[in-house]
């Protein structure tokens, strides 16, 4: 498909979404005082569910809201949901930079499952790709530390896979079914979900004032930050927009050692960057031969 290539709309668009996703990890240290994961959830989704049925029903996209392919929606919102919350629980046990350093190698993990679960060929450049970055999430995670492998860190590359899952089932759902149903079906399965797995003890915290505009915001800037990531990947191509998106790591950072006093970690950055390049080939791979519409 052509694609309109506009970088510097892109990078206003990126720009968005990075503070998006800035958002949202302070946002859930905050909240995660009063609220334990599965009511920042419940919370959280419901007011995507409000956005998402408002941006349709003005848009007119209503009637794209179907049951088909049900079963593969919830197949793919349980995953989502298990790496959602194990992102938060990640959240309260390691450094902010650390975390988004490893979610980053989400993509790597896809890469290597796209050819069971989307028949899709490991070509030499990809394997050379899951390796590099595979070097990289080693550097960020230092198993073989004087730390060890931390629960938090397991936590985080569990949360990985989790997103990497999801985006392996999404991808087949694009096929069949339109955006509008994607996130209908994600914010209303996420709220059930919440709500059942937060209130299994019997127990569901009410919100109080000093918590709306947490939930509202962890709400609205998740949603924000994904809407703005999807909009500059329609203005540029992927190569160029994925080393924008790494530019959350160093924001994050400084946000890091501002708000919490968490240390700048100078080997975070270094495997995060091999992780960043490894991406960066992968999806050089992809775009050979594609005809970009200038």
């Amino acid at each position: 498909m052509s694609q309109t290539n506009r970088p510097l709309a892109a990078a206003l668009w990126m720009g968005g979404s990075i503070a998006g996703f800035s958002l949202v990890a302070i946002s859930g240290r905050a909240l995660a005082h009063d609220l334990d994961t599965f009511e920042v959830m419940f919370y959280r989704s419901l007011v995507g569910v409000l956005v998402v049925i408002s941006a349709a029903s003005l848009s007119g996209r209503l009637p794209e809201i179907s049951t088909r392919f049900f079963g593969t929606h919830i197949f793919r919102n349980c995953i989502h949901f298990a790496g959602q919350n194990l992102w938060l629980m990640a959240l309260g046990m390691i450094p902010l930079a650390q975390l988004f350093a490893l979610e980053f190698s989400s993509p790597i993990i896809v890469a290597l499952a796209a050819p069971l679960v989307l028949s899709e060929r490991l070509t030499p450049t990809r394997l050379a790709a899951v390796c590099i970055g595979f070097v990289g999430i080693l550097i960020v995670a230092r198993p073989f530390g004087a730390g060890g492998l931390s629960v938090g860190i397991v936590t985080a590359l569990l949360s990985a896979v989790g997103f990497a899952g999801s985006a392996l089932v999404t991808k087949r759902l694009t096929r069949v079914v339109s955006v509008t149903c994607i996130l209908f079906w994600l914010v209303v399965m996420q709220s059930i979900l919440g709500f059942v797995c937060a209130g299994f003890d019997g127990h569901i915290a009410i919100p109080t004032l000093h918590m709306l505009p947490w939930i509202l915001a962890i709400g609205l800037s998740g949603l924000g930050a994904h809407l703005g990531l999807t909009k500059a990947l329609s203005l540029a191509p992927a190569t160029l927009v994925v080393p924008v998106d790494f530019l959350r790591l160093p924001i994050i950072s400084v946000v890091g050692m501002a708000f919490y006093q968490e240390p700048l970690d100078v080997w975070v950055f270094a495997g995060g960057a091999i992780i960043l390049f490894a991406n960066w080939i992968n999806l050089r791979r992809d775009n050979v031969g594609r005809k970009v519409a200038v």
